[in-house]
């Protein structure tokens, strides 16, 4: 299909579809705007790199001022400290051997690295395999906000944290607590009332460790849905906020304090392009952009160019896409262009290999989605 760079200059009406399209002027008033916010809280920005898998973002915002990086999974660590990023933070317990390992690996090279532990047995198989290296390992207790994933529950938070503690190639640094589930409550007073009951929790765990003489310098957590409210929470240290670099329909549609029907903070700076394939039918088309595409998951991707028409998306399958006009009348021709704000960004953006950068509709460059598939 060619070198994608070789669009480079051109309009971003003539990529070939489905693309992924990041307006970089929207990114970088996304990252300012963040950084501006928690800076006025006297908060760090931890932002979490599962959103847009790319080294190349993950940089802008170390640029911009944040205090490290989170990711998911070992696999996206090695690929950012490869890339020469440092203060990584693996949010999701690491417990098998191979990514033992691999996690030591990268510690090698990145000593401020940081992991979450949430249960004694595998504290003990890292603080081995640190000690083995020569190296200690810094480690956040995993607390559950109720959602029963991963966590330790907030009654076990401080005695986990003593036998980290005890433990010589271990450095106990604090807490995490991510309530994820909070994050798209629509109503915000709602999705307040939740997130601070979460948090207020997690805090006093954190006060718990002060108050024992343990080590209490991290309390990372929240996200994007509760980035307004959580910085109310005095000992939270530093949020880990992903999703606000690109958004999706599924904040979108979210209230914040300014509008109750809109999260309005962060404009999308991530859209999908998809180009009619047949129009043999009134009423409704079939464009390139199905499940392969697209996440089926949370919103429902919304069509923005072209604007007025009330064009209306649905998936056809792994391959396809219905977009139904509100009312027969215009036909869309073959080879037509249509610009959509994806459902879910995070596992959208994992379908792909690249974004295309424009500023205003101009080709601007092109970045690897590096640690795309990285899921181990």
């Amino acid at each position: 299909m060619g070198n994608p760079r070789d669009f480079i200059g051109g309009s971003k009406w003539n990529l070939d579809t489905p693309c992924l399209v990041i307006d970089q002027d929207v990114l970088e008033q996304n990252l300012q705007n963040m950084q501006a916010h928690l800076a006025s809280f006297g908060k760090g920005l931890r932002p979490h790199a599962k959103t847009h898998k790319c080294s190349i973002i993950a940089r802008q915002q170390m640029a911009a001022g944040a205090v490290g990086i989170c990711v998911a999974k070992v696999s996206e660590a090695e690929v950012l400290v490869k890339a020469g990023l440092r203060g990584v933070l693996i949010t999701s317990p690491v417990v098998t051997d191979q990514k033992i390992v691999a996690l030591m690996e990268c510690l090698f090279r990145d000593p401020d690295l940081m992991v979450v532990v949430d249960h004694p047995t595998n504290a003990r198989m890292l603080n081995e395999a640190a000690r083995k290296q020569g190296s200690r390992l810094s480690v956040l207790v995993d607390l559950d906000p109720g959602m029963g994933r991963t966590g330790v529950p907030f009654r076990e938070g401080l005695a986990l944290g003593q036998w980290i503690h005890s433990l010589p190639a271990m450095r106990l640094r604090g807490v995490q607590c991510y309530a994820g589930s909070v994050q798209h409550i629509l109503n915000f007073e709602e999705r307040k009332d939740a997130s601070l009951g979460w948090m207020g929790q997690a805090a006093e765990v954190f006060r718990q460790f002060r108050q024992n003489g343990l080590p209490a310098e991290v309390f990372s957590g929240s996200g994007t849905g509760t980035y307004e409210i959580d910085c109310q929470v005095p000992e939270l240290t530093d949020l880990q906020a992903g999703s606000y670099t690109l958004m999706d329909t599924e904040y979108l549609q979210i209230g914040c304090s300014r509008n109750p029907q809109k999260f309005e903070k962060f404009p999308p700076a991530l859209t999908l392009l998809t180009a009619v394939i047949s129009s043999n039918h009134p009423g409704y088309f079939t464009v390139d952009a199905g499940l392969k595409a697209l996440y089926h998951h949370g919103g429902i991707p919304s069509v923005i160019h072209p604007q007025g028409l009330g064009l209306t998306y649905e998936w056809r399958g792994d391959e396809h896409g219905k977009v139904s006009l509100p009312a027969p009348g215009k036909r869309f021709e073959i080879g037509e262009i249509l610009e959509l704000v994806v459902s879910h960004c995070d596992p959208t953006v994992n379908l792909f290999d690249y974004f295309y950068v424009a500023r205003g509709e101009t080709v601007v460059d092109v970045w690897p989605i590096d640690l795309r598939g990285k899921c181990q």
